[in-house]
């Protein structure tokens, strides 16, 4: 598991990831925002360096759309670091590290910026520059660059490295997250036509894939680049399902508070 999603193939009927019917009911409880039962799942394989990992990437993730569940984190991301053996499972661990540090600070729970430089730091000098984990590596980077270091260069720069390798690598649920924020840089800067592109490849994908919980952001990203009536057709169907799924993500909440009439 990548956080952003896992490479494999992109059938949804398989379950993203992986065709074994475990791997394919973690992805289905994920992709819904269940994801304290999808670790559970994984819980039988907790000595196993990968399976501890996934786990701790579940929980991680729980934690950047609900604002909750941080010390179970912390304790599954403590036992993934504990397993690790090689390189490359220590340098994926430092960058789950970096993530969980960044999902804390920028939902302003605890400044945590520097652990997250460090830990990113620690995992790029770990990770082969060829290896399967880099182009996570290199979004997560990215998301460092342009939120917490406010660099949209430099952001900009790590989300085409990423952007490249989650396409070489067929991981598409992490192209649906690299087109998203490309396309914020795009938006920032004005260029609408190029953002306009980027949130609807990101939406495009996330239907694919039934990642509903990841679906409504998109929704709303795109709505940001639409005029009425579209615009508002998209908000509708992203406070859809962000009421399905029980209010999750919390912080786009505010994003969907209807807008007065002018």
């Amino acid at each position: 598991m990548s956080g952003s999603g896992t490479t494999g193939g992109d059938d949804p009927a398989l379950g993203y990831g992986g065709a074994t019917p475990v791997e394919t009911a973690i992805w289905r409880l994920r992709s819904r925002g269940c994801w304290t039962d999808a670790a559970a799942l994984l819980a039988p394989r907790a000595a196993e360096p990968e399976a501890a990992l996934e786990r701790a990437a579940l929980l991680i993730e729980r934690c950047l759309y609900t604002e909750q569940g941080w010390a179970d984190a912390e304790e599954a991301l403590r036992a993934a670091e504990a397993v690790a053996q090689t390189d490359e499972e220590r340098g994926a661990a430092a960058c789950e590290r970096g993530y969980l540090a960044y999902a804390s600070t920028l939902l302003g729970v605890r400044d945590r910026a520097d652990e997250a430089t460090a830990a990113l730091g620690r995992a790029a000098a770990l990770i082969a520059p060829s290896a399967e984990g880099r182009p996570l590596l290199d979004y997560r980077r990215g998301l460092v660059a342009q939120n917490i270091g406010d660099s949209p260069q430099a952001a900009r720069a790590a989300y085409r490295r990423a952007h490249a390798g989650a396409s070489a690598q067929g991981d598409s649920l992490l192209l649906s997250s690299t087109w998203r924020h490309l396309a914020g840089l795009a938006l920032r800067e004005g260029e609408l036509a190029e953002a306009r592109h980027g949130f609807a490849e990101s939406l495009r994908i996330r239907e694919e894939l039934g990642y509903l919980v990841g679906t409504a952001p998109a929704l709303t990203a795109l709505a940001d680049t639409e005029t009425e009536p579209e615009a508002g057709r998209l908000r509708a169907e992203a406070g859809r399902l962000f009421r399905l799924l029980g209010g999750v993500p919390t912080w786009l909440a505010a994003q969907l508070t209807p807008r007065p009439a002018i």
